[in-house]
C-alpha cells in the first residue's frame, strides 16, 4: 500500500451554520459543529466557522443581488471564504421536518456561482469535499442530510462516504443537544459519526489535493462550448 499522507496542514474548511439565531444566542447545531470543527483543527486544517444569520444575505440565484436590486447583499464577502476552502460543511437545525430557511438560502447563493469556472475551464466547485451537520427534536435528520448533500454534489463537490452526522431529540419540545441532560453530547452513535464525518472529509480533500482536483477531461465546461463533446456519440447512432 502507497504511503497515506496525513498532513492536512494546507486545508482550509469553512463551516455554515445555518441556525435561526444571532450570535452569540446559544446553538445547538454550532455545539455539534464545533465536535467536526476541533477534530480538523488538531490536525492541522484551519477552519472558518460563520452563521449567515449574522450577515445581510439577500435572496436570489446571482452571485451579487445588488446588482438586481437588492440595497445590500454581504454574501459576496461569505463566497470568498467558500472559494478558498477545500471542505465545506454546512449545518441546520430540523424546523417542520426539514432544514432551516437559511440553509435554503445558503444553498441557492451556493448554487449563484455554480456557473463560474476554475483554472481548468470545469465548475468552481470541482475540487471540494462537502458534508451536512444536523441536529433537532423530530424526523427529519436523512431527509435533510439527503437534500443538502444532493445539493453540493450538483453544485460540482464531492461527498466522501458516511459524512453526515446527526443528532435527534425525543419528538416534541424536549431538551435539545446542548441542554443539561440530553445525552447528546454523551451519544456515541453521534460522536461516531461526526468523527468518521470529519476524517473522510480531511482525507478525500488531502487525495484530490495532492492529484490536481478531479482530472480535466470530459468535464470541461469551457471546452464543451467551444464544441469538444468528449465522445458523446453522433445523435444519428442513438
Amino acid at each position: 500500500m502507497s504511503e497515506i499522507n496525513m498532513n492536512f496542514s494546507d486545508l482550509n474548511a469553512v463551516f455554515l451554520n445555518c441556525t435561526l439565531k444571532k450570535t452569540p444566542e446559544l446553538s445547538h447545531t454550532e455545539g455539534l459543529m464545533k465536535i467536526s470543527k476541533a477534530i480538523m483543527e488538531k490536525n492541522g486544517v484551519s477552519v472558518e466557522m460563520l452563521r449567515p444569520v449574522d450577515y445581510n444575505i439577500a435572496y436570489g440565484v446571482y452571485p451579487d443581488m445588488k446588482e438586481y436590486g437588492w440595497a445590500e447583499d454581504e454574501w459576496p464577502g461569505i463566497y470568498e471564504k467558500v472559494k478558498k476552502a477545500d471542505i465545506i460543511v454546512i449545518g441546520t437545525p430540523i424546523w417542520l421536518g426539514d432544514k432551516s430557511s437559511v440553509c435554503t438560502k445558503v444553498i441557492e447563493r451556493l448554487y449563484s456561482s455554480s456557473g463560474d469556472l476554475n483554472e481548468e475551464g470545469q465548475y468552481a466547485y470541482y475540487g471540494k469535499v462537502g458534508g451536512c451537520i444536523i441536529t433537532g427534536n423530530e424526523d427529519g435528520a436523512k431527509h435533510c442530510a439527503m437534500n443538502i448533500m444532493y445539493s453540493l454534489q450538483h453544485l460540482g463537490c464531492l461527498i466522501p462516504p458516511q459524512s453526515d452526522a446527526a443528532w435527534l431529540g425525543e419528538a416534541g419540545p424536549g431538551p435539545s443537544y446542548l441542554d443539561e441532560g440530553s445525552g447528546g453530547p454523551e451519544n456515541d452513535f453521534t460522536n461516531r459519526n461526526a468523527t468518521f464525518m470529519s476524517w473522510n472529509l480531511m482525507h478525500l480533500a488531502r487525495i484530490l489535493k495532492d492529484k490536481g482536483g478531479i482530472p480535466a477531461h470530459g468535464n470541461q465546461r469551457s471546452k464543451w462550448d467551444a464544441g469538444c463533446r468528449f465522445d458523446h456519440p453522433n445523435p444519428e447512432y442513438r
